[in-house]
């Protein structure tokens, strides 16, 4: 077991719970928000948003790159009383890259572990060689977790999708699995299908199918269309995935990793919302536009009656003082003395 290789003690543990890696969206204020509304007990991994090795080389554009690996000392107070891992999610096409921004990333920042992106489907990253191209190119693949392994003692997971333009997901998870990865995480589309379809979740369970045919005791982790708690439980079970992988679920529930979700009220949706502003422009003011938060105004701003003008209103703000009047002048101002739970 590589050195603080925290995956094979969460699999023995199971079942687990993560939160995915996505653009935008999980730095280090959403991550903190999610924390402190979930239960330690349905949520065991986040993920940084997904970070250029090239970037991380770069000797002038390195600190602005860097900052999609921020973790405030709030989050990490939060992460330990938790029991909490968080996970740096690096991508690209350059082994010696890897290597590199590797070495520096766990010089300057204190992850629990690393995380290959091999699923992003973006056209103009795919065009680069980087993340689902390295479908199409195993031996490059193979080259790049060795480098990034070799770089560090942190245990070094793989996130990827089943095939480029069909599923080839044997195949592929027999080759991912032979650079010995912490983990492999396997969400059910290839990179054609981005997220227009359905996740194929009897793909997914092939890869615990090969893992199992290679006598191997690396975790599997499932990514697709997980609804809730109670789906991620019925999925682990029904396709024999050690855990699963949480992405846009997130939207339509902040408080996914609550298996017992009580009916949230407006003004506890709503003070949610006001933590997440004040914490995004404290965090971030200057630095990242505050546009950004308009996609999870919409988290909050919903199911309930006289939900739809607040949430237009919402999206038309600029800053922090616009969010806070329009919750002062609708029929939910407590909610900015409310405490988010």
């Amino acid at each position: 077991m590589e050195n603080g290789d925290f995956w094979k003690q969460l699999k023995a543990q199971g079942p687990i719970f993560a939160l995915a890696p996505m653009e935008d969206v999980t730095d280090t204020v959403f991550r903190e928000l999610v924390l402190h509304v979930s239960a330690p007990e349905w949520l065991q991994v986040v993920y940084t948003e997904f970070t250029s090795t090239d970037g991380l080389c770069h000797p002038v554009g390195r600190d602005k790159v860097a900052k999609r690996l921020v973790v405030s000392q709030s989050e990490r107070d939060l992460l330990r009383a938790k029991g909490v891992k968080i996970v740096a999610q690096i991508w690209g096409a350059n082994p010696e890259k890897y290597h590199q921004a590797t070495r520096w990333l766990c010089e300057a920042f204190e992850f629990d572990g690393i995380d290959i992106n091999m699923g992003c489907p973006v056209r103009k990253i795919v065009k680069q060689g980087s993340c689902s191209a390295l479908i199409g190119t195993p031996d490059l693949a193979r080259e790049i977790v060795l480098a990034t392994r070799e770089a560090s003692n942190l245990p070094v997971s793989v996130k990827t999708r089943t095939g480029v333009s069909q599923h080839r997901t044997e195949e592929w998870t027999r080759q991912i699995l032979e650079t010995g990865p912490a983990a492999l995480v396997m969400h059910g589309r290839t990179q054609k299908q981005m997220s227009e379809v359905p996740a194929d979740w009897d793909e997914i369970a092939k890869v615990v199918r090969v893992r199992d045919e290679m006598g191997l005791d690396i975790p599997i982790i499932g990514n697709g269309d997980v609804a809730s708690v109670a789906d991620g439980l019925d999925k682990i079970a029904r396709h024999g995935v050690d855990g699963v992988m949480v992405g846009r679920g997130i939207f339509a529930n902040p408080w996914f990793f609550n298996r017992e979700k009580p009916e949230r009220s407006p003004e506890q949706k709503l003070a949610l919302l006001w933590k997440h502003a004040t914490d995004f422009h404290k965090q971030w003011d200057g630095e990242r536009n505050f546009a950004i938060l308009r996609r999870f105004f919409k988290i909050y701003t919903h199911d309930f009656a006289g939900a739809a003008p607040i949430r237009a209103a919402m999206m038309e703000t600029h800053g922090l003082e616009q969010v806070r009047q329009l919750i002062l002048e609708s029929p939910w101002a407590k909610a900015l003395e409310t405490e988010p739970v």
